[in-house]
């Protein structure tokens, strides 16, 4: 990849607020675009088009979906192993395939046009840790993970208001409508590939706030599930319940707002992801100050917990008609997404920082995804083949009571088990002190 040597000088020299905003930017920017390359075609109704009785819509989602699972199962390898020289030039690699993808999506009729959102959707997955490897294990990783998050809140309104505008306003066909997005997005998609990649490694200073990062072998990656296993099923089961309804908000988002009375207005997607994404930034950030690490990893427990509780409360007001959809769907949003975001981006973070285990993130979230995208397929699943009748707002809304109390009950058990698991180490180190004096 092009190195800019002097802009790898400002960065290597910039003070630690300048150079953070510009990586959480560029990186914000690159998953953005990435956005623009899975998200649009969920704009669309495609009404009236069925395939083996089951609406088309419900069999794009779900195949996309199938390709993104698998695509994280691959990427616990793929992630863990990748070494920071071939970061840029995979990206770049993976986005194509996923827009030569939609091409054949919008070449070839429906409903044989399926598969290609299978293909699409399986280079797509490995991006995220991509990118994200750029940021880890820094001392202002919070402040940068929370903005690149906010991508998935921001970017996924913000491109199917693109994808809804050209078939509104340039009469683009439905079918065509993803690659034409993805059209619009190809250069700064290349552009912030590039300057992310002008980001120079952690400092010195920073592996030994946060732990060194390095690529896994295989005999390592399962070292360290051997060390959190009991913590890991834990916060991984909780993940797969977010996945599940975050995943269900996102896709099915156009479905929800025709049931609720929003279906023509194309601007509803950014209305509501606007303000959630702003909350969440500040949440987030703000981690940042909590130096401890330990304090820190409860409190995004602490977190997590709330944003269970924000959909629960929420949905239950909106149920009694106490709340209107518009604030139902955005108060939902930012709960789902007070779990959702830490768990990508600062929860497994701060668990390598807390053990002082040298390992990457990126092998822990692509695990948690990889289940959390399976739980989303058979949930989907279920919800088409069942021959379940509840509209997409009504069984989204059942999914959230259940699911967040279930939700509650296991991060407060895992912030038992952490607790125990850190007083145990600790105790541990002062008694080998003890001894060698």
């Amino acid at each position: 990849m092009l190195n800019i040597p002097w802009i790898q000088k400002r960065l290597q020299q910039a003070n630690p607020l300048v150079f953070s905003l510009y990586a959480a930017l560029v990186a914000f920017g690159t998953y953005s675009c990435m956005y623009a390359f899975r998200k649009p075609f969920t704009a669309g109704i495609f009404e009236g088009v069925t395939f083996l009785g089951i609406d088309y819509k419900i069999w794009l989602v779900i195949t996309q979906t199938i390709g993104y699972a698998a695509s994280k199962f691959y990427g616990i390898r793929f992630i863990s192993e990748m070494k920071g020289n071939k970061r840029a030039r995979s990206i770049m690699f993976l986005i194509l395939i996923s827009w030569v993808a939609l091409f054949g999506f919008a070449l070839v009729p429906a409903p044989y046009n399926i598969i290609f959102l299978f293909v699409n959707g399986f280079p797509l997955g490995m991006i995220w840790g991509l990118v994200f490897s750029y940021l880890e294990g820094r001392r202002s990783t919070e402040f940068m993970g929370a903005v690149l998050s906010i991508s998935f809140i921001f970017s996924s309104g913000f491109v199917k208001s693109v994808g809804k505008m050209t078939v509104v306003n340039w009469h683009v066909t439905e079918y065509w409508m993803p690659f034409v997005t993805g059209l619009v997005f190809l250069v700064p998609m290349l552009i912030f590939i590039g300057l992310l990649e002008q980001i120079p490694p952690p400092t010195a200073k920073d592996e030994q706030l946060r732990t060194r990062r390095a690529p896994m072998n295989k005999s390592e990656r399962k070292a360290f599930l051997h060390s959190f296993l009991p913590g890991l099923i834990l916060l991984i089961a909780s993940y797969v319940l977010l996945t599940v309804l975050r995943d269900m908000r996102d896709n099915f988002a156009a479905d929800i707002w025709k049931d609720l009375g929003y279906g023509a207005q194309a601007g509803i997607f950014t209305q509501t992801e606007i303000p959630i994404s702003l909350a969440i930034i500040v949440i987030m950030g703000l981690l940042v100050f909590v130096k401890n690490n330990f304090h820190a990893f409860m409190l995004n427990h602490f977190i997590v917990i709330m944003g269970f509780l924000m959909a629960l409360i929420s949905t239950w007001l909106f149920k009694e008609h106490r709340l209107d959809p518009v604030w139902w769907m955005t108060l939902t949003g930012l709960g789902l997404y007070m779990g959702y975001i830490p768990f990508n981006c600062i929860f497994f973070e701060r668990l390598i920082a807390v053990f002082k285990y040298v390992s990457n993130v990126g092998f822990v979230i692509y695990l948690a995804d990889s289940f959390g995208y399976l739980g989303s397929v058979m949930v989907m699943l279920f919800k088409n083949f069942s021959g379940m009748t509840l509209s997409w707002s009504q069984f989204f809304m059942n999914a959230v009571f259940s699911v967040s109390a279930t939700g509650i009950v296991m991060m407060v058990i895992s912030a038992v088990y952490f607790k125990k698991r850190y007083e145990s180490v600790n105790s541990k180190s002062v008694g080998e002190v003890q001894l060698v004096a």
